[in-house]
Formats: structure tokens, C-alpha cells, sequence
């Protein structure tokens, strides 16, 4: 049986996550699934700032260069999106960044948006109202989910 490749949106927890002890295992082997093809990396331009704006260790950045990801840049239809998000109050003005990474992965269609962030992103409360703003807008709905959800034994 042939299993397709997941489009998996990677938020800036997940990539700045390693090297992190309580991280490391699931990383890891994300990673490593990554590598193996079962999962087809997305980030944004918007990651990829995160990451440098927060000092990111070497070590982060050197991980990140392993993998043959897809980089997209922010767009304004996405900035639309998650000023609607803001608008709606679903999460506070200061995490607007965090809003911002659920407009690109729903804008893109990926199948997955993978984050660590509990607070803002993976979030049982927050995640279908955004959802909800999706289908208001025409969006389809946006699966989020922590790393090790989406993986599985080889």
C-alpha cells in the first residue's frame, strides 16, 4: 500500500524546538520521517524571520538546512486572513504572529499545521474558531495538531 506524502505545515515551535531535551525524542523523529519522505515540509517567509528575530542557535538553523522544505512567501491575502482572525478576537493582538501562521497553512491547503504551541495554536478552544472564520471566508477547515500526532512507527 503506497501512502501519500502529508503537506505539513511547520510552525517556528516545532523548528526552534530542537535541541530542547523535552523536545528531542519526537523531533527527532520528525525529522527523521521528513527525511524518509512521508511528510512534505512547508514553512513560510514568516518562520524563517521568526527564527532569525528570536537568535535561533546555530544548531537550529543547521537542522532546518537537512530538510528539503518548501518556503513560501506571506502574502496580502494571508495578512487579510488573519486581520479578520484578529477581528474576531480569537486570540490577543499581541500573538498576531500566531494567527498569522494558521492563515498560511490554510491559505496553502496544506493537510496538517504542526505546532508546539499550545497557548495560541494547538488548542482545543481556539482551533475551530478559526475553523469557523475559514468557512465564513470561503477557506477550507485547517487540521492542527502537535508533531507527534501525525507520526507513526516505520
Amino acid at each position: 500500500m503506497d501512502i501519500r506524502a502529508l503537506k505539513v505545515y511547520i510552525e517556528t515551535s516545532v523548528i526552534s524546538g530542537y535541541g530542547r531535551q523535552r523536545f528531542h525524542h519526537n523531533l527527532m523523529k520528525f525529522f527523521n520521517m521528513i527525511r524518509a519522505g512521508y511528510f512534505i515540509p512547508v514553512i513560510s517567509a514568516h518562520t524563517i524571520g521568526e527564527l532569525y528575530n528570536k537568535k535561533t542557535p546555530i544548531e537550529v538553523i543547521q537542522n532546518l538546512a537537512t530538510i528539503n522544505y518548501i518556503e513560501y512567501k506571506t502574502t496580502i491575502e494571508m495578512n487579510n486572513l488573519t486581520d479578520i482572525y484578529m477581528k474576531k478576537k480569537i486570540i490577543v493582538d499581541t500573538y498576531r504572529d500566531d494567527a498569522l501562521h494558521i492563515a498560511i497553512a490554510t491559505i496553502l491547503c496544506v493537510d496538517v499545521l504542526v505546532s508546539w504551541n499550545l497557548t495560541h495554536i494547538v488548542n482545543e478552544i481556539t482551533i475551530p474558531l478559526f475553523n469557523k472564520v475559514n468557512i465564513e471566508n470561503g477557506y477550507q477547515i485547517i487540521d492542527i495538531k502537535k508533531p507527534e500526532e501525525i507520526m507513526f512507527n516505520e
